[in-house]
């Protein structure tokens, strides 16, 4: 996770390349709204045979051999659990079975009841489908680069795009050290943000905000890893754009946090972070070419002078 910069005098981070040309204008207005890559990988996804047709049955037997389980599980532990949550909640009525007034058409316990069982249940068929569903969150990536007809040379050296660019600490914390270790990032997910996202509706959004930054950056370890980033690029490239990570993570997030479907927007979210990555390259790829020709036109007028 990025540190916060610590600025040693308040300046302006605009850049003299915010101005681009007429033909890298759709890409800016896309880059405006990173949620919406987000929406665009899953219409992509559900629409694109070359991706959807590769991954399902790259995972299929894994998703059926989990659903099986999964409907076991659910069919035999749903009414224990129900009970027991029902059992837990001292006054259901009073707080949790009303939202901004409205009476909510369940009971607070059947809520909570479905949510835990889901993800259960998501759990269990994540068990049967890790290792296929990892390799195909690799392909649709491929594949998305592919499509937009960009070879292993359109990912070019990673250019600085501030004129003031912020200060940051590309070494991880020892609590950041921690969280990255699974025993802990299971802690946090299952113990933590689990019960959180339980609380009805309000709970999912804040689970997703808490995970919206993480998420957004583990979506783009390919396209550092492609760039050839160091720690300290990495670090600087999402401080300058972490509100936009966190925007899209949040998305990312919350359609991910769904029970059971949201193991389809992890694979879909692969497709949008890989078109935003394409879209983020267009922009490196302007700014490389304008440091160039401002390079080139200083070297010009100093041998002007020399003569």
């Amino acid at each position: 996770m990025p540190v916060e910069p610590v600025l040693e005098h308040s300046v302006s981070h605009s850049s003299k390349y915010d101005e681009v040309p007429q033909e890298l204008h759709r890409a800016m207005l896309r880059l405006n709204f990173p949620s919406s890559y987000v929406v665009v990988g899953a219409y992509r996804l559900f629409t694109d045979k070359s991706l959807y047709v590769p991954a399902w049955n790259k995972c299929r037997n894994g998703v059926r051999r989990g659903m099986i389980c999964g409907f076991a599980w659910m069919c035999t532990s749903y009414s224990i659990q129900r009970r027991i949550i029902k059992a837990a909640i001292t006054n259901p009525s009073s707080i949790f079975s009303t939202l901004l007034g409205l009476k909510l058409p369940f009971s607070i316990s059947t809520y909570v009841a479905i949510l835990l069982v889901g993800s259960q249940v998501t759990s269990i068929i994540s068990f049967f489908v890790a290792r296929n569903i990892r390799v195909a969150r690799q392909r649709v990536w491929d594949q998305t680069v592919a499509s937009r007809g960009k070879g292993p040379d359109f990912w070019q050296p990673y250019v600085e795009e501030w004129d003031s660019p912020p200060v940051v600490n590309e070494r991880p914390g020892r609590l950041d050290r921690m969280f990255k270790m699974w025993f802990w990032k299971l802690i946090i997910q299952k113990v933590i943000l689990l019960p959180l996202s339980l609380y009805p509706f309000v709970g999912t959004f804040i689970a997703a905000a808490f995970k919206g930054l993480s998420t957004a950056q583990d979506l783009h370890k390919p396209y550092f890893a492609t760039k050839k980033m160091t720690a300290h690029q990495e670090a600087v490239f999402i401080e300058e754009r972490k509100w936009d990570y966190r925007m899209f993570g949040f998305v990312a997030a919350l359609l991910e946090g769904l029970p059971i479907v949201g193991l389809v927007f992890t694979v879909s979210n692969r497709i949008g972070a890989a078109m935003w990555a394409h879209d983020l390259e267009k922009r490196q790829h302007y700014v490389a070419a304008q440091r160039r020709t401002s390079i080139a036109g200083r070297s010009t007028g100093f041998e002007a002078v020399q003569t």
